[in-house]
């Protein structure tokens, strides 16, 4: 399982890059291996404001449906157009291509409340 240490990461198993103004989420490694094949990621916040913990779209395995939660306050401003005709890029490049949105405006104190790579390993046991 792969755990990029120049990530952050929830509880609720979402990772964010941050690029200056930019937060980049996606669900980790361990996510997409615990939900299984990819079919279907459905985001119906784009434009809108955020709270952290607020669900901002939805990841559809073959056998289950799994809310998205933002790990940072801010406004979603796009969706990876990508994920419509691959989801499975979730699957084979977690942290890569299969990126789901990008938060601007986010809350900068919210990000030091966020795991490092040590911690979101000792919380999925690896």
């Amino acid at each position: 399982m792969n755990f990029p240490d120049n990530l952050l990461y929830t509880k609720d198993h979402e990772w964010v890059r941050i690029e200056g103004d930019t937060a980049f989420i996606g669900i980790t490694d361990f996510a997409q291996h615990e939900l299984g094949d990819i079919v279907y990621v459905d985001i119906n916040t784009i434009g809108k404001s955020v709270g952290q913990h607020d669900v901002f779209g939805t990841v559809e395995a073959v056998k289950t449906v799994s809310d998205l939660f933002s790990p940072l306050s801010g406004t979603v401003t796009e969706f990876n157009n990508a994920l419509e005709s691959a989801p499975e890029l979730v699957n084979s490049d977690a942290y890569g291509e299969g990126w789901m949105v990008k938060i601007t405006g986010f809350n900068q104190e919210e990000v030091s409340g966020l795991m490092n790579v040590t911690d979101y390993k000792t919380l999925v046991g690896a």
